[in-house]
């Protein structure tokens, strides 16, 4: 809680940007200056007037609520009727092809940076760099059947367990492996405040063409405005 009264307008930035680079959530006790055209929330606590940096509707219970219930019906479908017969048929394709779990299991960080183990269906052979290096296009780790479930997205749907255990939503910020997301917490701007939430199966970057490889930063750079 800051009180923008003593605070400079520069202040004001620096503390917006430590705050959501560090994962901390940043509200202002407003004044008499023409501080309220900025994009901020205004609540009360009590009779005190308390300056939000963004809405986020999960605050409200409800909301978590209504939330966790479509992501526990919607993964439970999704497993019953799709997955229960899917995963023999990945199975035997991706063992005829290479030797090696069905699963591969990744690092990765969730709600409040938390890592929790996301799971694909297996597209690569076993290599010591899986939790290191990034996938690129043809890149020769990855097997035949692996590029089509890759294409496919298919290999993303296991993670439905994971939204059903509550490590992930149906609909939030694609999340990345520890490695590539502490390289991106330090060098993109606003990077960390994708955390607030649960990270996601798909979300808004993805609809708008930001999904795979990141190539460019100008790539990253559009998925965390789409993200936030």
């Amino acid at each position: 809680y800051c009180a923008i009264s003593d605070l400079t307008e520069k202040q004001i930035n620096d503390y917006i940007d430590f705050s959501d680079n560090n994962l901390k959530i940043l509200k202002f006790i407003p004044d008499e200056k023409d501080y309220f055209v900025r994009n901020m929330k205004l609540d009360y606590y009590g009779y005190i007037p308390i300056l939000s940096l963004r809405e986020i509707p999960f605050d409200a219970v409800l909301n978590q609520f209504m939330k966790r219930l479509f992501d526990i019906l919607f993964s439970t479908l999704i497993i019953v009727f799709v997955l229960s017969w899917l995963i023999p048929i990945m199975a035997f394709f991706i063992k005829m092809e290479s030797s090696g779990p069905v699963f591969f299991k990744q690092k990765r960080n969730g709600l409040n940076k938390k890592e929790f183990a996301c799971y694909k269906f297996r597209s690569m052979k076993i290599n010591e760099k899986a939790d290191l290096k990034q996938v690129s296009k043809n890149d020769p780790r990855i097997t035949k059947i692996g590029k089509f479930i890759r294409k496919t997205s298919i290999d993303e749907l296991p993670q439905f367990f994971n939204v059903f255990l509550g490590e992930m939503s149906v609909v939030g910020p694609r999340p990345q492996m520890v490695s590539i997301n502490n390289y991106y917490a330090m060098n993109v701007n606003k990077f960390m405040a994708r955390h607030f939430v649960k990270p996601g199966i798909t979300g808004l970057a993805q609809i708008k063409g930001y999904r795979g490889e990141v190539e460019t930063d100008q790539d990253i750079f559009n998925r965390v405005k789409f993200d936030i």
